[in-house]
């Protein structure tokens, strides 16, 4: 049978309000803030030479799919790293009734920040002086997010620099460090997503722990936590940091190694949604 778009467009509209049915059981309980920090690797599909994902991408399917599958997690913030066009974040945004900001990249490897939430400011790389051509090849940015508690949340959506040599990527900390310091000295709450590209064992992981950054998966984690690659993960390198209050009211965080999310390595056609996983985290 084919499936046609008009009806793959309904059963997706359905599917995500049903996966929202829950917010509507209890409007005055407070209910958990759930973030989650995802490379999708341009929407393409993984492994991207997969007939069938290639099938999803030509007929403009991949964004309802990824729709889909992450409103199975109820998100209120999500990070995209490696997004595609605007208008294919802009369509996963709509369809998850979130808002949508767009971090430009030094490279072609642009950010996208999804909230609930309303974001009441947002800065591309907001270094101290201007941003040298060799940092902030993938993105950076900074946002401000109005919980509906009224707790203002600062967010940054990051992806650096991926190679095995670290010299740049220790650079694009310090620098995101010492942009950060105010705010990391008066004690706000703050959040971290994304592809940091290094694993827990190195020189840049010790430089956000020094400057007060919690590695929520470190902290309530179970297994190895690893994130890449989708059908045999072997290494952490997504995370969501934590620092101020927010940081001390995290319950749960964990990849998502399941769903469309992983390749069922049993079944040749199957594909995952991209070659990392999600990294989700849930604060109380």
């Amino acid at each position: 049978m084919t499936l046609s778009r008009r009806y793959f467009c309904g059963a997706v509209g359905a599917s995500i309000a049903a996966s929202n049915l829950n917010l509507l059981a209890d409007d005055q309980s407070p209910k958990p803030l759930r973030v989650v920090a995802y490379n999708i690797y341009n929407l393409k599909g993984w492994p991207s030479q997969s007939p069938l994902a290639q099938q999803a991408v030509a007929r403009g399917q991949m964004a309802k799919r990824l729709a889909m599958e992450l409103a199975l997690y109820d998100p209120d913030i999500i990070n995209f790293s490696e997004s595609p066009s605007e208008k294919l974040t802009k369509e996963v945004a709509e369809l998850l009734g979130m808002n949508h900001v767009r971090f430009p990249s030094g490279g072609n490897w642009p950010g996208t920040l999804l909230s609930k939430s309303k974001i009441s400011d947002s800065q591309n790389a907001p270094m101290n002086g201007e941003r040298p051509k060799e940092l902030f090849t993938r993105h950076w940015g900074r946002a401000l997010v109005e919980l509906p508690n009224d707790e203002p949340l600062i967010v940054h959506s990051a992806h650096l620099y991926p190679t095995p040599e670290p010299t740049i990527r220790l650079r694009e900390i310090r620098a995101m460090i010492k942009s950060m310091k105010s705010d990391l000295d008066s004690g706000r709450s703050m959040l971290l997503i994304g592809d940091l590209n290094h694993s827990p064992d190195t020189d840049e992981y010790k430089l956000w722990k020094d400057a007060g950054w919690i590695d929520t998966f470190a902290k309530v984690g179970e297994g190895n936590g690893f994130t890449i690659k989708a059908d045999n993960p072997e290494w952490r390198i997504d995370y969501v940091f934590a620092t101020g209050p927010i940081a001390k009211r995290v319950g749960e965080s964990r990849p998502l190694f399941e769903g469309a999310f992983r390749v069922n390595n049993e079944d040749e056609k199957s594909y995952a949604l991209s070659d990392h996983l999600p990294q989700l985290a849930v604060f109380d």
